[in-house]
């Protein structure tokens, strides 16, 4: 068998023909496939994985993101894919009536019609879950823009340290930006620094506890300004 024929006639098990997976349809029925599953077949990986691996040929667009993930783990496997065991069949499969060898190469071996109208329901509820995700991830995240003011005890408060010691604090959906230091009088001056947030992780309030924590060099913290992006 060629590589994509073997890849079809091992895919049937379960009652899946992806087709030629050079195209770009066959693709999107793999991706959609492997959205809930780990494997081709089962729940270990077996010739089957191996079999699509081949007709692949190469590693799939980024786009196809449950594709991605499933080849970079059999990729990941090496010489090793040798010894998957063969997939397992389902229960009853319908016996393949070969007439000749070439009408046999097209013949449906595994399927049936009320296999298909299940796994076209299958099919439909998981391209639903995915659209859901996808439209949820391609909402983008609502961000601030926040310059606090943070001025320290006197004029022999080591500024640079009060910088370093305002920037470690880290937070999924807190990045840091530019400072400076503006002069306030007899010599003393304010941290001004900016940082941009997602609003849903990081809030302001959890800001100022957390620098005020540093009590050895920041006397107060005040939000200077605050602009959505």
């Amino acid at each position: 068998f060629s590589s994509q024929r073997q890849a079809r006639i091992f895919t049937r098990y379960g009652m899946i023909d992806f087709g030629d997976l050079k195209t770009a349809s066959a693709l999107k029925k793999l991706d959609d496939y492997l959205l809930t599953r780990s494997y081709i077949s089962g729940f270990q990986p077996t010739q089957a994985d191996v079999s699509t691996f081949i007709a692949l040929g190469e590693s799939p667009s980024s786009d196809f993101g449950n594709i991605f993930r499933w080849y970079k783990h059999i990729n990941s496997f090496g010489a090793e894919q040798k010894t998957f065991p063969a997939p397992q069949e389902s229960a009853n499969p319908e016996p393949a009536k070969c007439t000749s060898p070439a009408a046999s190469d097209e013949l449906d071996l595994f399927g049936s019609d009320d296999d298909d109208e299940e796994y076209e329901k299958l099919r439909s509820e998981r391209q639903a879950i995915y659209e859901e995700k996808k439209a949820k991830k391609d909402i983008p995240a609502a961000k601030s823009m926040v310059v606090f003011d943070i001025k320290p005890w006197g004029d022999e408060t080591d500024m640079a340290e009060m910088e370093k010691a305002v920037r470690s604090i880290q937070a999924d959906g807190l990045l840091w930006g530019s400072s400076k230091l503006v002069p306030l009088a007899y010599g003393i001056k304010k941290l001004q620094i900016a940082c941009v947030i997602e609003d849903d992780k990081v809030g302001t309030d959890m800001l100022e506890e957390e620098i005020t924590k540093f009590e050895e060099f920041v006397q107060s913290v005040d939000i200077a300004s605050f602009n959505k992006i």
